[in-house]
């Protein structure tokens, strides 16, 4: 799948691996990169996933997107070390739309309000680094056709202003 082919508005089923990340992770790893250390985890070529597993019973877990908003602070800092996509829910800052053209990436929002469904498309959940962070930590899981909508594509299309222009109202 060439990322860069899909168009704000498209749907796919990806298979395939995401780094699990939210805000608390992002923070760590700016850290790491103002003390001139290395990033313990490798981001080259990932798709970021903005969401926290959440245990539930008999090692099963739930997995659903988080807001994506509030971490556009650190969207530069992820493409620049390699990430090709983001996924989350709801609409991202004009600063996003713009980095989403100039590094050519794309931003995913997932199903939200489905966490329990989404996590029967999870195929593996591996902890990667920052365990003391909980639900924070940064994980890698790998997914089966797991459904995926693309809001703001690599020319900085943003779905969520594409329906605002048509009418459609505040929200997708």
């Amino acid at each position: 799948m060439n990322l860069l082919e899909l168009r704000a508005g498209e749907r796919i089923d990806y298979t395939g691996a995401m780094i699990v990340m939210r805000d608390a992770a992002q923070k760590r790893i700016e850290m790491f990169l103002r003390k001139g250390s290395n990033v313990p985890v490798d981001l080259k070529g990932k798709i970021v996933f903005y969401a926290g597993p959440t245990r539930i019973v008999d090692g099963r877990f739930a997995i659903g997107p988080t807001t994506s908003e509030r971490m556009d602070r650190y969207l530069k800092m992820l493409f620049e070390l390699g990430v090709l996509a983001t996924v989350g829910k709801g609409e991202r800052s004009e600063t996003a739309r713009k980095l989403c053209r100039e590094y050519r990436r794309i931003y995913f929002v997932a199903p939200s309000g489905a966490a329990a469904a989404l996590s029967e498309r999870v195929e593996s959940l591996k902890l990667l680094t920052f365990e003391n962070l909980g639900t924070e930590a940064v994980y890698e899981i790998q997914v089966k056709n797991f459904p995926l909508i693309v809001a703001i594509d690599s020319e900085g299309t943003d779905i969520f202003e594409l329906i605002k222009s048509t009418g459609g109202g505040d929200r997708a």
